[in-house]
């Protein structure tokens, strides 16, 4: 009985688990790609090549559990449209402004501007026509307050760096804002289009699952259409040919790290926590990287820590969670409608079994009811019932 609950309790947080390793290996990867970085790698060659050992670890596993489906796992030209779309923004575009803003400016603000993606994401599938706004709805009034608080995080982090949290200097303590760099700003600038660009992704899976459903199919294809447009990238903007030597131990880990386990590794867990839970379980552990990250760069990288990038960190936290509270107040009223409409088609379902049990009880009145319409009684109470199961 003891060891009944001991698995229950298990059980019931493994999804917690696998979200705080997602977020775990998430923090590790920046943190090794940006000393990877420093240690003079490429950002363009590294999506390649992590695009690449992606691909390697993807497109077998697709193959083994769909190889009784193999026909339905090509792809035709609408379908194959919409993937080296969704690969040239959600993964070629995405990946490069991500790695070009964390090689210019910091670990934690890479992973700050993550939390940016549910209320972007909202703000486009609003343009589209995805998302409706009822300002009588505190739920939408959450998610249009959410946005904006994100957006002046972001923008406080890229242009208001503010003084060193540590060893603040009585100068500093007088300056409550400080210019940021160039390259800091442009890197902030990257990520907040990488963001963007995942946002994108994000409202492109809503055509693409009704014509491709098989998520792990899907992803082996984008990763090798991203492969393929990465390099072209690469080759164009990229004339040093040097640059796709691997110089060392460390920087081949990294690529075969970032592949493995950002990739496929976190595809799992991903989605089999989502299948478990919902997005919007998912979505709320995205902060927790941020923090690991942001204490372990200042340990390891020793990253410097600002007053105005932090009270930006703590905004874009905070709205994401109000647009993340928006959208399950969205989910719960949806529930509850569902809900009440099963409740009536139920009731309604009762009733005309009710009318069929008094009809068979009273052969009399169903015939009288037979010549007075023409139309037999326990027919149509039969087609009712088959209609409201349809």
């Amino acid at each position: 009985m003891t060891g009944g609950r001991i698995r229950a309790v298990a059980e019931g947080y493994k999804p917690c688990a696998a979200m705080v390793a997602t977020q775990c290996i998430f923090a590790a990867m920046t943190l090794w790609v940006k000393a990877a970085f420093a240690g003079g790698m490429s950002p363009l060659v590294f999506v390649v090549y992590r695009q690449a050992v992606a691909t390697l670890v993807l497109a077998p596993i697709a193959l083994i559990s769909n190889r009784s489906m193999l026909k339905e796992m090509r792809l035709e030209l609408k379908g194959f449209f919409l993937v080296f779309m969704a690969a040239l923004f959600g993964a070629t575009v995405n990946q490069n402004l991500c790695y070009q803003g964390l090689h210019l400016g910091t670990s934690s603000l890479a992973t700050t501007m993550t939390n940016l993606i549910p209320a972007i994401t909202f703000a486009m599938a609003l343009a589209v026509g995805q998302e409706i706004v009822n300002i009588k709805e505190v739920s939408s009034i959450a998610k249009v307050l959410g946005t904006a608080v994100c957006v002046g995080g972001a923008i406080t982090i890229a242009f208001f760096k503010g003084p060193k949290l540590l060893n603040l200097s009585l100068n500093d303590s007088y300056m409550l804002i400080h210019e940021s760099s160039s390259n800091w700003v442009m890197g902030a600038l990257f990520l907040i289009g990488s963001s963007s660009c995942w946002s994108l992704w994000l409202i492109l899976q809503a055509p693409i699952c009704r014509s491709y459903m098989d998520p792990l199919t899907l992803s082996a294809w984008t990763c090798f259409l991203s492969t393929l447009q990465s390099v072209a990238v690469a080759f164009v903007l990229l004339p040093d040919r040097s640059a796709w030597r691997i110089h060392s131990i460390f920087e081949l880990s990294c690529y075969i790290f970032a592949g493995v386990f950002g990739s496929g590794v976190v595809f799992y867990l991903q989605s089999w926590c989502i299948s478990v839970r919902g997005p919007l379980y998912s979505a709320m552990f995205t902060p927790l990287c941020t923090v690991v990250t942001t204490a372990l760069s200042a340990i390891v990288l020793h990253e410097e820590l600002h007053i105005g990038s932090l009270l930006g960190a703590v905004a874009v936290v905070a709205g994401l969670y109000v647009v993340l509270w928006g959208k399950a107040e969205d989910a719960r009223k949806g529930r509850d409608l569902d809900q009440s409409k099963d409740s009536t088609n139920r009731a309604t379902r009762s009733d005309a079994q009710l009318d069929i049990e008094d009809t068979l009880a009273a052969p009399l009145l169903a015939d009288a009811a037979d010549r007075a319409t023409g139309v037999p009684f326990q027919l149509y109470g039969l087609c009712f019932l088959l209609q409201v199961d349809a």
